[in-house]
């Protein structure tokens, strides 16, 4: 190879490492985001879980009630 061919691809590979650290430096953000969600994600589900527990023990309070005033029909 010559020496205009060189550096010629010591230009070209010099672009393509720059490139690759920004491709890095995306990727690096996108973990940090995707973690993130993750996190906000597993919290959502904890509460509805939170909430659907909390309903559970209302629905089981309002049948009692409901049994107790002898407003159940059927039963």
């Amino acid at each position: 190879m010559t020496v205009e061919n060189e550096s010629v691809m010591l230009e070209i590979l010099k672009r393509i490492q720059s490139d690759m650290s920004e491709v890095k430096a995306d990727v690096s953000d996108l973990r940090l985001r995707m973690t993130a969600t993750e996190e906000h994600l597993a919290t959502l589900v904890m509460s509805t879980a939170g909430i659907n527990h909390r309903l559970d023990r209302l629905s089981n309070r309002v049948e009692r009630i409901e049994r107790r005033l002898d407003l159940v029909e059927g039963q």
